[in-house]
């Protein structure tokens, strides 16, 4: 989930400060109606001596602290930072409320709360540990499209059908992208049962389901171990058994789980015990429904996704569509290889290709770095809007062999030097994928002795990207533009 990119509407608060009724300490409540009809509350905990304001900000995804608050009479300004989150709020105290204005103009009002602090749900212990079977999926990388990237919270029953359409047709599910998942804002309100049912955005789920299916393609959907999802919809915290089973009814055939609003529960310690709870419940459905864990690295999830019935977890914070974040996410994976095999992959997140933010050159990069890392490929961009180079990129069936390779090995980086990376993937029958990476701000040449790389010479080689058969002369020497790759397959030996 995309902290940074939630349309979280913020609020800014006001005083005159000489006054003490006038003075903003205590817990407020801004709650923004979505156009789906549900409600997401943002808690703001001030405190305030004479002009200077401090606090924190409670959204669902985190807890931000505030800084550069300073009040000036009746008006007021304050911000939140962390990592690629940025706020920035002003605004007033007029008639008992707080008149607030967000960087894009909005203006919104919070309400002081009566009882005071902000309030975290009783806490559910953790249950006992064990191993949750396996779900027999995933034996090579899920591969599919997820709505996040592009469409943020305007995902709808719509959009879901008509990229279910795109991929049956546009060579996207022949090229091995089945999965169609449904990403935050899709959940509606409990019933009396405590059912969790979809919001207006999603009229019929199970309809939504058959459909999907009837385009030979699978559906998934996401949640959170928590009370609220990233964006503040309902969450799964004391539903697991209840929801897995409702995902079941529907068709749901993958389930992405957000750690998020957990984190005010739960420790990241109990973050395995948390995620065997939905792991069970997934396995109690007996529908094959594949788990995707996403808990942004932490707590070391590689040595334990695969316990708790995962088969992928997310490795790395969220990416963003820029050869900087796409790089820092791309490039860390290097000494968890031995954790990813058939059935458990590692998850640097989801794809960017095409979302516009990076050049073809480097969205050939990120492709080709995923396939290597033998990475989930989901893709996440417009497919209505996708030109033929970004279909090219995402579709080439060389690169995607090397990432779907049975052998479920996943590269290894074994040469750095100055700018230059070569990254090496032993494939199955013997076969070899070399990918050399430019990471470096203007084109450059590179040359390598064979055995240097660990291999043979061989009599030729298969360029992936150009898709032909290149001589392989005495020793590796190639060009790579900025930001660029080279994806090559060695043949097995004879």
């Amino acid at each position: 989930m995309k902290k940074a990119a939630l349309n979280f509407v913020v609020l800014v608060c006001c005083c005159t400060a000489a006054l003490a009724a006038d003075n903003l300490a205590g817990t407020w409540k801004s709650v923004e109606v979505t156009s789906d009809g549900t409600r997401v509350a943002t808690y703001f905990d001030i405190t305030q001596q004479g002009d200077v304001i401090s606090g924190m900000v409670h959204f669902a995804w985190g807890d931000l602290k505030l800084i550069e608050g300073k009040a000036e009479g009746n008006k007021f300004h304050f911000a939140a930072h962390q990592n690629n989150a940025h706020f920035s709020y002003d605004g007033e105290l007029a008639n008992g409320q707080l008149v607030m204005h967000d960087r894009s103009g909005a203006t919104l009002t919070a309400q002081r709360e009566p009882q005071g602090g902000f309030k975290v749900p009783t806490r559910i212990p953790p249950p006992a540990l064990h191993t949750v079977p396996k779900n027999g999926l995933a034996a090579t990388p899920p591969m599919g499209w997820n709505s996040w990237n592009y469409f943020h919270g305007q995902v709808d029953d719509a959009v879901i059908r008509s990229t279910a359409e795109l991929m049956a047709r546009n060579g996207m599910r022949d090229a091995g992208y089945v999965y169609v998942n449904i990403d935050d804002t899709w959940a509606g309100q409990r019933d009396a049962q405590g059912t969790i049912h979809s919001n207006k955005k999603f009229p019929d789920m199970r309809a939504l389901a058959d459909y999907v299916h009837s385009k030979g393609l699978k559906i998934g959907i996401y949640s959170s171990p928590g009370p609220e999802t990233c964006g503040g919809y309902e969450g799964s915290y004391g539903h697991e058994a209840q929801d897995a089973k409702t995902y079941a009814d529907w068709g749901i055939d993958y389930l992405k789980y957000d750690w998020c609003s957990a984190f005010r529960i739960y420790k990241d310690s109990e973050m395995r015990a948390i995620y065997q709870k939905m792991g069970d419940a997934l396995h109690a459905t007996g529908r094959p429904i594949l788990y995707s864990l996403c808990q942004y690295g932490k707590a070391n999830v590689w040595e334990w996704g695969s316990l708790v019935g995962g088969n992928l977890w997310r490795t790395t914070d969220d990416i963003r569509d820029n050869w900087e974040a796409m790089s820092a996410n791309g490039f860390s994976q290097d000494e968890l290889a031995d954790f990813a095999g058939p059935g458990h992959w590692n998850d640097p997140d989801l794809l960017e290709v095409g979302n516009g933010g990076m050049t073809a050159e480097e969205y050939r990069s990120h492709m080709s770095l995923w396939s290597i890392l033998a990475a989930p490929l989901m893709a996440g961009n417009d497919l209505s809007t996708m030109t033929p180079e970004i279909r090219s990129i995402l579709t080439n069936p060389e690169v995607i062999a090397v990432d779907q390779d049975p052998a479920g090995k996943q590269g290894k980086r074994i040469k750095q030097a100055t700018q230059v990376e070569v990254w090496k993937k032993s494939l199955s029958g013997g076969a070899i994928a070399l990918a050399i990476f430019n990471r470096g701000e203007a084109a450059t040449k590179a040359s390598f002795a064979w055995s240097d790389l660990g291999v043979s010479p061989p009599g030729s080689l298969r360029d992936l990207w150009e898709r032909r058969e290149v001589p392989a002369g005495d020793q590796l020497e190639i060009e790579i533009e900025a930001h660029g790759v080279r994806m090559i397959r060695l043949p097995n030996p004879q």
